[in-house]
C-alpha cells in the first residue's frame, strides 16, 4: 500500500447518472480528491422558465423517476405559496400519503436491494442465501406496498395524474383504502425486522457536518421549518441567502455550502432534530433503536431510513383511517403574478423550489437538489475514510469496497447497486 501513488474509480457502472474519483496519495498520505459527478448537465434551470403554472410541476416530475412526486409536491407548494392559495386539509393529507409512499418506497429500494448485501457480507442478493432471500422477498411487499399507498393517493407512484395547484382531481375510493391499510399493516412487522438488522451492523464512519432539516411537532415529509442542528430555524425566504454555490471545475453538479460550512441532509438529519415527532407507535417500537440518535455516524442513515419507513406506515395508517375523502372543488387563482418558495424532505433530503411567477408564466427559478447539497460533504468525508483505511494498512479490495459502502451511507442518486466500483491503482 505504501507504494500507491493515486487511485482512480472512473467509469462507475449501475448508477443513476455517471460518476467517477480521483484520489491522489503520497507517502500514504492522502493530498487531493476528486469527486466528479460527470453525468450531462441537465439545465433545470432553464427549462422551467416560460412554462405555464398548469404544466410545471409535471415537467418537474421528470427530473427523478425515484423522487418524481417529491419534485412535483414541492413546486405545487412554491406555486401556492407564491399566489396566495391555501390547499385544503384534505388535500394535505393527500400530500402526506403520496410523500409517504415515496418515502417508504424509495427507502426500501434502497436498503433490502442496495446496502443488505453489505450488511450480509455479499456482492448483491443474488449471492444471498434461502434465509437471507427471504428477508429481500419481504423487502418487495414492503416497496410494493409504499406504491400501492402513493397510487392510492396520488394515482401513480411515478409521474402521478391526480396531484394540481391547491388540490387534487381524483380522491381514494372507500374499497381501495381498505385494500391499502392492509396491505401496510402486513408489511409492518417486516420494516421492525429491517430496523433491527442496520441497528446491529457494526459500520461506523463519523461526520461532523451540520445537520439540516424540516421540522413539526408531527414528523411529516411536507410541512415545517428549516431547521439546523445549532437550534437555530431558518425562514423559508432566507434560506437561499445563507446557501452559496460551491463552484466544482471538474463536476457537472453544482455542490453547496451552508453559511460557509459543510453540510447535511438526508434521513439522519432529520431524526437528529425531530425524533421526538414521530409517529406514537414508531416512538413506542423502534424506542430501542432510536436511542442511537443524535448520531454522527453517517451509516446511521440506513437506520433512519428504515425507521421513517415505519413512520410512513403509521402515519399512513391513521391518516387513512380517519379520513372520509370527498371530493373538493379547486380554491380560485385570483392572482398570477408571484415569487414563492416550495421546501420538503425528499428520500434523500431537504429539496427547495425558488420560482418567480409572472401572469401565470415562470420567469425562472431555484432548484436546490439533496444529493448537490450533501457533495461536497461527501466529497471530504471519502478522503479521510481513504486516509483512515491506509494508516490502517487495509488491502486495495477493502479500502474499495469500504468507499463502496460509504457512498451507499449517503444514498446519493448516483447510488443504486450493491457493488459498482472499478478503482485503477497507480503505482
Amino acid at each position: 500500500m505504501h507504494n500507491v501513488s493515486d487511485i482512480s474509480i472512473k467509469d462507475l457502472s449501475k448508477i443513476e447518472g455517471h460518476g467517477s474519483v480521483d484520489i491522489k496519495v503520497s507517502r500514504n498520505k492522502v493530498k487531493d480528491l476528486k469527486l466528479k459527478i460527470v453525468e450531462n448537465k441537465r439545465f433545470y434551470t432553464q427549462a422551467v422558465r416560460g412554462l405555464s403554472i398548469e404544466n410545471i410541476s409535471s415537467l418537474v416530475s421528470r427530473i427523478c423517476g425515484t423522487c418524481s412526486l417529491s419534485h412535483m409536491t414541492c413546486c405545487l407548494e412554491a406555486i401556492e405559496n407564491g399566489l396566495g392559495i391555501t390547499p385544503s386539509d384534505q388535500s394535505m393529507a393527500l400530500r402526506h400519503l403520496s410523500m409517504n409512499g415515496t418515502i417508504a418506497r424509495d427507502h426500501a429500494m434502497h436498503l433490502y436491494m442496495f446496502c443488505l448485501p453489505d450488511v450480509f457480507g455479499k456482492d448483491s442478493v443474488l449471492d444471498f442465501d434461502k434465509e437471507q432471500m427471504k428477508v429481500v422477498e419481504d423487502g418487495l411487499k414492503v416497496k410494493k406496498a409504499a406504491n400501492s399507498l402513493s397510487t392510492l393517493a396520488a394515482g401513480r407512484a411515478v409521474h402521478a395524474p391526480y396531484p394540481k395547484i391547491g388540490g387534487f382531481t381524483q380522491i381514494p375510493k372507500k374499497e381501495d383504502v381498505k385494500i391499502v391499510l392492509k396491505e401496510l399493516v402486513s408489511v409492518r412487522e417486516h420494516v421492525l425486522d429491517l430496523i433491527d438488522i442496520f441497528f446491529n451492523a457494526d459500520f461506523e464512519f463519523f461526520c461532523s457536518a451540520r445537520n439540516i432539516a424540516l421540522t413539526d411537532k408531527k414528523f411529516n415529509f411536507v410541512e415545517g421549518r428549516i431547521s439546523d442542528s445549532e437550534g437555530k430555524v431558518v425562514n423559508e425566504k432566507e434560506f437561499a441567502g445563507h446557501l452559496h454555490r460551491v463552484v466544482i471545475p471538474y463536476s457537472q453538479a453544482t455542490g453547496f455550502g451552508y453559511k460557509g460550512e459543510r453540510y447535511l441532509v438526508g434521513s439522519i438529519s432529520r431524526l437528529n432534530l425531530n425524533k421526538y415527532n414521530l409517529h406514537r407507535k414508531t416512538m413506542r417500537d423502534a424506542g430501542e433503536y432510536l436511542s442511537v440518535f443524535p448520531s454522527q455516524n453517517i451509516f446511521h442513515n440506513n437506520l433512519a431510513q428504515a425507521i421513517e419507513i415505519l413512520h410512513c406506515i403509521d402515519a399512513s395508517v391513521e391518516i387513512l383511517e380517519s379520513s372520509d375523502f370527498k371530493l373538493e372543488k379547486f380554491p380560485e387563482i385570483k392572482k398570477k403574478t408571484g415569487e414563492g418558495i416550495g421546501v420538503v424532505e425528499a428520500p434523500r433530503g431537504t429539496l427547495y423550489y425558488e420560482l418567480n411567477i409572472k401572469e401565470g408564466i415562470v420567469q425562472d427559478g431555484l432548484l436546490v437538489i439533496p444529493t448537490a447539497q450533501n457533495q461536497v460533504n461527501m466529497e471530504k468525508d471519502i478522503g479521510e475514510l481513504v486516509q483512515q483505511n491506509l494508516d490502517a494498512g487495509f488491502d486495495k479490495h477493502t479500502i474499495e469496497h469500504n468507499i463502496e459502502k460509504l457512498i451507499r451511507a449517503y444514498d446519493p442518486c448516483m447510488s443504486c447497486a450493491s457493488h459498482f466500483l472499478r478503482v485503477n491503482w497507480k503505482d
